[in-house]
Formats: structure tokens, sequence, C-alpha cells
């Protein structure tokens, strides 16, 4: 994927990068693997504000992508790459040879006419999901589980990458894209390669109006709104008192570790992330 940067026609255009979508290969998704998204704007049943910064924006359609590709030692034909709103990565839409269709991540590489497999009998090549047992140390894999069956939790994002350090008694060191390195248990299964789309963190939007089109609304910042509504506003100019930044029920939004020190699955981390 390339990236298109604007003539400084307008301001906004002046600082804006987009994707060119190059690497798309079909305009509308297969409908069948699609849900609406409900839309809730912040609010609860009561219709009280519960999130805020949330409303307007482009009506979407939910993509159901398979993370656990249970069809498996069964061949799929890579149909389409496609775009997902709801994600950064792109997505692929794959035909097994019974002609069941499904949208899988599409890791970096995968091209319209790739065969795609899961299980014991995949070999190791890029979209393979194997378990953990079965990949060499040092291969880019993405889209872990956690506990065997449960489906990929871990690094599904854009240009997300993860690698195999050492197995050992019945886990595999993994190195995730924080630097953590985690204990996972061997049969657990992952798909080879990179994250497709890594030219997302370059984007750069440009002006407010793109993120309205997300669904994101404007932020207001607490010292500027008054004490009833945040505990840093009020005070006469750019006043704060001296507090240190927090959100409007008082959470300290800067180095708070908010992890439990007691937390069960803690005796899995090797080394912390950032260490």
């Amino acid at each position: 994927m390339a990236l298109v940067k604007f003539k400084p026609t307008t301001p906004g255009r002046r600082f804006g990068i987009a994707e060119d979508f190059s690497d798309i290969t079909a305009n509308r998704p297969h409908k069948a693997l699609t849900i609406p998204k409900r839309r809730t704007g912040g609010r609860n049943l009561y219709g009280h504000i519960t999130t805020y910064h949330i409303g307007g924006g482009h009506k979407q359609r939910i993509r159901l992508i398979d993370f656990k590709r249970l069809k498996q030692n069964v061949a799929a034909t890579v149909q389409t790459i496609e775009y997902d709103p709801m994600r950064t990565t792109r997505i692929a839409l794959v035909e097994y040879t019974d002609g069941e269709k499904a949208y899988i991540l599409a890791p970096d590489g995968l091209k319209v006419g790739s065969k795609v497999m899961s299980g014991l009998q995949a070999e190791v090549k890029v979209g393979n999901h194997l378990p953990l047992q079965s990949i060499p140390e040092g291969t880019p894999i993405h889209n872990i589980e956690l506990e065997p069956g449960c489906g990929g939790k871990l690094v599904r994002s854009a240009g997300g990458v993860a690698q195999i350090l050492a197995k050992e008694g019945g886990y595999a060191h993994v190195k995730l894209p924080s630097s953590e390195v985690r204990m996972i248990k061997i049969n657990s299964y992952a798909t080879v390669g990179q994250c497709s789309n890594s030219n997302h963190i370059n984007v750069s939007l440009g002006k407010a109006g793109r993120k309205r089109w997300m669904g994101v609304r404007p932020t207001v910042r607490g010292v500027a709104k008054n004490p009833v509504d945040h505990p840093m506003g009020g005070g006469e100019g750019k006043a704060h008192g001296g507090r240190q930044p927090c959100s409007a029920w008082g959470q300290l939004s800067k180095g708070l570790k908010t992890r439990n020190p007691h937390k069960v699955t803690n005796k899995y981390i090797v080394r912390k992330k950032g260490k």
C-alpha cells in the first residue's frame, strides 16, 4: 500500500496524508458475512451519556472475521483483499474447496489466488494457521491465541508482528510488538506472517473533519471547564491549581499503572513491555 500526499490547496489538505487503497481488489463486502453496526452515540438505554466523544460518522457494516480458523486441513483460495472499517489491517475473503466462504486477517504478501490452510497438516507459509509447536523459532506470526481454541486475541492491527523466541515445558516464549515477552501454551494457534497495511502509522488526518467521519466528536480540555465539571477546571486564566493531569473522575492520566499487580496471568509474563 502506498500513501497519497495532497497538494496544500487548503489548510486541511496541507498536512493530510491518506492511503491510496491500491491493494484493495473489491469495492463491496460479501454481504452474507456482514451485520449492521448498532450506533449508540455514547448513550445507554436511559439516554444518558456513558462514553464521551462518540457520535455521527459514516454508516458501517461489521465484517464477521474468522479468528479461530476452525475449518482445519481444508485448503482455501483467496478471492479478494478488502478494506475493513472496523480495523486498520486488511482482510481477505477466502473460499474453501467445499464452497464455504470466510473472512480472515490478510497478512503482508497474501495475494488473490493464494492458497491458505489451517491445522496440523498446513505448511509454514504466509497466511497458514498452525499451533505454535509446529512453527519454527524466529518465524513472524500474528493473530495469536492466548488459550487453545479461544481464537486469535493478540497482534491483529496493521503492521503487527510477533516472534517465537524459544520453546520449553509446554510453553512458547513469544515476543510481542510492545517488546513484552510472554509464555503462551504451545498448542495455541497463530497465523504465519505480518499483518498487512504497515504504512497505516504514517497516515495523517490533516483536519478535524476526517475524525468526525469516523464517529469521533470533539474533546474539551479539562482546564477549560468549570470546577463543577472537572477537577482541573476553574481559576483565572489558564490555571489548573498545580494538579496532576487526570480524568473528570480524578483518575490520573499520566504514569499510573493500571494493571493489577496480583493478576493471575502475571506469571506468564517473562519480560514486561518497555523493559
